[in-house]
């Protein structure tokens, strides 16, 4: 595939923000007929730039999850202690998103447990057993601010 022209990044952009927008809309939004939007589409579909479509779960509303946020630094950086560190997370769906970063740590990975006891498991099972491992730092979220909204405030006298 080309590079992304600016038709191309409003498409992303706007199915960021929703997947589910009807393919009209969409192609009303970026300027293009319906069958020139869904062409776009497909073309990054295949591609790989759109690699598939997602659901956002409110956490409140359903099963709630603690989300676990882990920094990981590495004995070494050199190419073959990433690729096995790697390869071997992308064998954990337990872990649902890994990081390779700048900074203090080499990866940040994200885990989401029901408890204390559920990370433990999968830091003594998972995390403590990933190749050259020298340090792991976890850290437990309170609530996700961007999920939660605030409530509509009602008009009128409060007692």
């Amino acid at each position: 595939m080309t590079a992304l022209d600016n038709i191309d990044r409003n498409i992303l952009r706007l199915l960021r923000v929703d997947a589910r927008t009807s393919n009209a809309k969409l192609a009303s939004e970026v300027g293009l007929s319906p069958s020139a939007c869904l062409r776009r589409i497909k073309i990054m579909e295949k591609a790989g730039v759109i690699r598939g479509y997602t659901a956002l779960v409110d956490t409140v509303n359903a099963d709630a999850t603690i989300a676990v946020i882990i920094n990981i630094t590495l004995e070494r950086q050199t190419e073959d202690y990433l690729d096995k560190f790697e390869a071997a997370v992308r064998k954990h769906p337990e872990i649902r998103e890994c990081y390779l970063m700048t900074g203090g740590s080499d990866y940040m990975l994200r885990v989401e447990v029901a408890s204390a006891g559920e990370f433990e498991r999968i830091h003594k099972e998972i995390l403590s057993t990933l190749p050259g491992v020298l340090r792991i730092h976890s850290s437990f979220s309170i609530r996700n601010v961007l999920a939660v909204r605030p409530k509509a405030r009602r008009s009128g006298a409060q007692g």
